[in-house]
């Protein structure tokens, strides 16, 4: 068995254990094996890089990474203060930064927002959508959705959408931050935004993250290959998102738990390496190899189901 085989056989071997694979030790093996080299990425002087949800955790590490290879950061956070401190340090090591405040379950607010990073950025090579936390309380958005698929979902949409033609004009790339708890769910539309007495936290974010994946390959089978888009699992990492919504978990989990960084080399990855690396649009990824999106038979996407999600977006957001 040559290199190459052996190296693919231990990647396989990790993402079948599951939780190896997730924790910081399928990064660190993963790493070593492949000899990954952060500073070795392309540079990314000139480029525009729209991100949402930047302000902690991933995608603030992203946003230090993407800016420390010279991308032109667009990012979008829903807490002024945060965004204003966070921004500020960016801004403090050189990066270039302009900012929008929304919070991304608004549909209003994602339509003001197009309207500004456009007039900032007629061409925008890269979108990444992260925004979206876990939410343990059932509460609704200023349309009246559940806010989960709101913020992960429908606001997503509406971005991509209204940034299309900025993104065609630098033939770009749309990056979504979803989740291994999609595994869990399969997609069903007509069970996607739960009710106030049906509402468990843990699944409506699952299922929004598998909304997520699939919107990518719906994207990818109804636009040219001007953009392409692609969904990536970070790995369990150590955020303050997860010790807010997960506090079990983090607190049996920690030692294994990877530091954001870790969660968002993939992420930057994706935004840096050229287009032929990335191989046909619609993938989802961890740890810079492409994965399968369900790992059981019952998780498997019914016939005509990406369909529906599609027509449901185009309602919900008045698109259709």
């Amino acid at each position: 068995m040559n290199r190459r085989s052996s190296q693919s056989v231990v990647d396989q071997v990790l993402e079948l254990a599951i939780a190896p694979s997730w924790s910081r030790i399928g990064y660190d093996i993963r790493r070593r094996m492949f000899d990954w080299d952060a500073s070795a990425l392309p540079r990314l002087d000139g480029r525009v890089v729209v991100l949402t949800g930047f302000t902690s955790g991933i995608g603030r590490a992203t946003a230090s990474l993407l800016g420390t290879l010279g991308a032109t950061l667009h990012l979008v956070g829903r807490d002024p203060g945060r965004v204003a401190s966070v921004s500020a340090e960016l801004l403090a090591d050189g990066i270039k930064v302009t900012t929008s405040i929304a919070d991304l379950a608004d549909l209003d607010a994602v339509r003001r927002i197009a309207g500004e990073i456009i007039e900032q950025h007629p061409s925008i090579d890269v979108l990444i959508h992260n925004a979206g936390a876990l939410s343990r309380t059932y509460t609704t958005s200023a349309q009246g959705y559940e806010t989960t698929v709101a913020a992960q979902v429908l606001g997503p949409f509406l971005l991509t959408t209204l940034l299309l033609e900025p993104l065609r004009a630098a033939h770009g790339r749309v990056l979504t931050v979803a989740s291994g708890g999609m595994y869990a769910e399969r997609l069903s539309v007509a069970d996607l935004e739960m009710t106030s007495d049906a509402y468990d936290g843990v699944r409506a974010y699952a299922r929004a993250k598998r909304a997520q994946v699939e919107l990518a390959r719906e994207w990818t089978r109804r636009n040219d290959d001007t953009v392409s888009f692609h969904t990536m699992h970070p790995g369990w990492a150590d955020t303050p998102g997860v010790v807010e919504s997960l506090p079990t978990f983090h607190r049996i989990t920690r030692p294994l738990l990877r530091d954001p960084a870790a969660g968002a080399d993939t992420l930057v990855w994706l935004a840096a390496i050229e287009a032929s690396e990335l191989g046909e649009s619609g993938g989802f990824w961890l740890d810079r190899r492409r994965r399968s999106i369900s790992k059981v038979p019952w998780t498997d996407t019914p016939a005509g189901e990406r369909y529906r999600l599609w027509n449901w977006c185009k309602e919900r957001t008045g698109l259709s």
